[in-house]
């Protein structure tokens, strides 16, 4: 009998909801940050391209850390266990570093600025990788889309309060034009504050090589359950159509993402500049909000109609509340309810991407696998914004959304000659509930 321990799972998340938290601040004020520094160090101009470029490098170093750190993890043994020392130590020099990026920017330091950027990132991929393996590494496999569900529930209430800071610290003109001048350094404080708090919630809470021998059979038995169309052990390489399947995956999450990480790296601009509103981070908050409803219902949606085919699902409302977005000239409840839809696919999408991806490794491999799982997403943020930022600068900010779009198309296309198995029936039990049968459901 497989169980999820929802408790258990619940504290795991703790780690991504530092991470999602400082990301919704990090990804609002950088940009204006930038924009502001650039046009007091330069002059007046248009700067997109090169914000884009300024983002990217900061992202290019996640290329080779999140492999890098997520093989580490996988061949580290310590009595905190493989990934908790990661976790600490990241998190420990993120939200150390953190608040000097404002405190930077006040001083008027462009090099300052981004130098602070670029450590804000190393310590982050210190421990994104091995903190996204710890859940599948006390998983079974059959269990792990409910459990990420869980694990986003709880990032994304970290990405909610990020949005939340940016609204109740943004001051505004009269005309609505953000004062980006008068911001203070109390969102980055309070984003570093929750963040060891949370740390030491998950310190205290999970003892990772003891949950791990605890979890040794049900481990074996969900391997036994596997989606893969061959099965998968350490010994053995990926067959012939897994490695495909690897390989689409890692298509698939790269346009997904390249389309995503465009909206929210020149969201703030375009609201300024188009929309004429400092309210992009209602916009954001709203989308996370969807997503966060959303998240536990698909968690079960999976068990229904699959993993792929709820990712379809996922990616098609996405693709039609973007392009719906371009016909959206002022702000206001239509495009709330577009970013409402736009976030019900996302969720979707993440609840059942990662278990898919990493259905393919073993337990000697998963934080490797992970690290390419992010890899992948995060190649796409660091060419992403100086590609978006580029045609920007020549098309106009009509450009924003259908760019986003069209990827996300890309996408779907892609990821729809993933193939998975035959469904299984399996016995799972949620601990703290009544014992019953669920069904996982898997398509040709």
């Amino acid at each position: 009998m497989l169980k999820l321990n929802n408790k258990r799972t619940f504290y795991i998340g703790f780690a991504f909801f530092t991470i999602l938290m400082l990301w919704q601040v990090y990804n609002y004020y950088c940009p204006m940050f930038l924009e502001e520094l650039l046009k007091s160090t330069f002059g007046a101009g248009d700067y997109n391209y090169l914000i884009g470029i300024i983002m990217a490098m900061d992202n290019i170093l996640a290329l080779f850390m999140l492999p890098l750190f997520g093989t580490l993890s996988d061949k580290t043994n310590t009595k905190l266990g493989k990934r908790m020392p990661y976790i600490i130590i990241g998190t420990v020099i993120s939200l150390i570093a953190f608040p000097f990026i404002s405190i930077l920017y006040i001083k008027n330091s462009l090099v300052g600025v981004a130098i602070l950027m670029a450590l804000i990132l190393i310590a982050m991929n210190i421990y994104r990788s091995p903190s996204v393996a710890l859940m599948p590494d006390v998983t079974p496999k059959p269990l792990r889309a409910k459990a990420n569900a869980i694990i986003n529930f709880v990032g994304y209430i970290g990405a909610i309060i990020g949005a939340l800071l940016t609204m109740v610290f943004t001051k505004k003109q009269a005309d609505g034009i953000t004062l980006v001048r008068e911001v203070t350094i109390w969102p980055f404080v309070i984003v570093s504050f929750l963040m060891a708090v949370a740390l030491i919630i998950l310190v205290l809470k999970i003892k990772e090589n003891k949950i791990v021998e605890e979890m040794k059979d049900e481990m074996a038995e969900g391997e036994k359950l596997s989606e893969t169309m061959e099965a998968i052990t350490e010994d053995k390489p990926l067959g012939k159509a897994d490695k495909i399947n690897l390989w689409l995956l890692i298509g698939s999450v790269f346009l997904w993402y390249f389309a995503f990480n465009a909206v929210e790296t020149f969201g703030s601009l375009y609201a300024k500049n188009v929309l004429q509103t400092n309210s992009w981070g209602l916009a954001t908050s709203v989308l996370a909000v969807a997503s966060l409803v959303a998240f536990l219902p698909t968690g079960y949606l999976s068990e229904k109609i699959g993993r792929k085919n709820s990712i379809i699902l996922g990616l098609g409302l996405m693709i039609v509340s973007l392009f719906a977005a371009l016909f959206v000239t002022k702000f206001g409840f239509a495009l709330i309810a577009l970013f409402a839809v736009a976030g019900v696919g996302w969720a979707i999408i993440n609840v059942n991407s990662y278990p898919m991806f990493v259905e393919l490794s073993n337990n000697k491999n998963l934080g490797k696998f992970t690290g390419y799982y992010y890899s992948a997403s995060q190649i796409a943020q660091s060419i992403t914004p100086i590609i978006i930022g580029f045609v920007m600068d020549f098309l106009g900010y009509k450009a924003f959304f259908p760019y986003a779009a069209i990827f996300m198309a890309l996408a779907l296309v892609v990821f729809s000659f993933v193939k998975v198995n035959k469904k299984q029936v399996v016995k799972t039990e949620e601990v703290a509930t009544e014992e019953q049968s669920e069904e996982v459901k898997e398509e040709k």
